[in-house]
């Protein structure tokens, strides 16, 4: 986890468990978070304006978008596609118009071929770099900031120095980085129209500056920004998630080990 400090640590627990901690921490993290993850992929995909001032926009907004998928879907459509999501499958968003795991991989499969599984892939590679680039070198600068503006502070609380600048070097990477995201999700769950044909417009796309293109002409540049909203909100929770599960569990299992001693 960016920003943690394990030396820092001084329970008795051994590597194993804190691995254990850190992934199970990670896995009740995405669970939690789920629902922010399916509402950003629908404002990903929606062609029309996020706005209240779009008759024919399905979705405008998080709380509007969170009661209309329950009222339509049920409780169970805020987990769609989670499996794929916690084996960190590309098709995540394809997943998400049909019932389940096996009716989508059967349908690509047979409808496309093999290759259907690597739509998106292009702009996951390019996103890569410049975001790892991004993450690092703002990181290293919020830090210098953070020990110019508070040289006491620095010294004293440095784990909750390197979470702070860990989050915010995450937040202002991803959202650089973001319309390279949702071009892969325009990409990945092409083919699959008439599926989607119930949430809004569709479009169809020859690669990625053909995505990128159609999104700049059509809906503009704040239309390759659709979902930033919920994603940064999900990734400020997830971190805040995944720091307390990982402490909870590690406080357990150092508990455990007290009670056996």
């Amino acid at each position: 986890m960016v920003g943690y400090d394990p030396k820092a640590d001084d329970r008795d627990i051994s590597n194993v468990e804190v691995a254990v901690a850190g992934s199970v921490s990670g896995l009740v993290t995405r669970v939690l978070i789920s629902p922010l993850d399916v509402i950003k992929i629908r404002f990903q995909l929606q062609i029309e304006r996020l706005s209240r001032s779009d008759p024919n926009a399905k979705y405008h907004g998080i709380l509007q978008a969170g009661r209309q998928i329950l009222q339509e879907e049920g409780p169970t459509a805020f987990w769609k596609g989670h499996i794929p999501a916690q084996l960190l499958s590309i098709g995540y968003g394809a997943v998400q118009v049909y019932k389940t795991l096996r009716d989508a991989v059967v349908t690509m499969y047979r409808t496309e071929g093999p290759l259907v599984f690597y739509k998106g892939l292009n702009p996951t590679l390019i996103a890569i770099f410049p975001y790892a680039g991004f993450q690092f070198s703002i990181y290293s600068s919020l830090k210098r900031a953070y020990e110019w503006a508070l040289p006491a502070e620095g010294k004293k609380n440095g784990n909750f120095k390197n979470l702070l600048c860990g989050s915010g070097a995450g937040v202002i990477s991803k959202t650089l980085t973001y319309p390279l995201d949702l071009f892969k999700k325009r990409l990945q769950v092409g083919g699959f129209e008439q599926a989607r044909a119930s949430f809004g417009q569709v479009r169809s796309y020859k690669g990625l500056l053909d995505c990128a293109g159609q999104v700049l002409r059509e809906e503009g540049a704040q239309g390759c920004f659709k979902g930033l909203s919920p994603s940064l909100l999900k990734a400020a929770l997830s971190t805040g998630l995944v720091f307390f599960w990982y402490e909870l569990f590690c406080n357990f299992f150092h508990h455990m080990r007290k009670a056996d001693s």
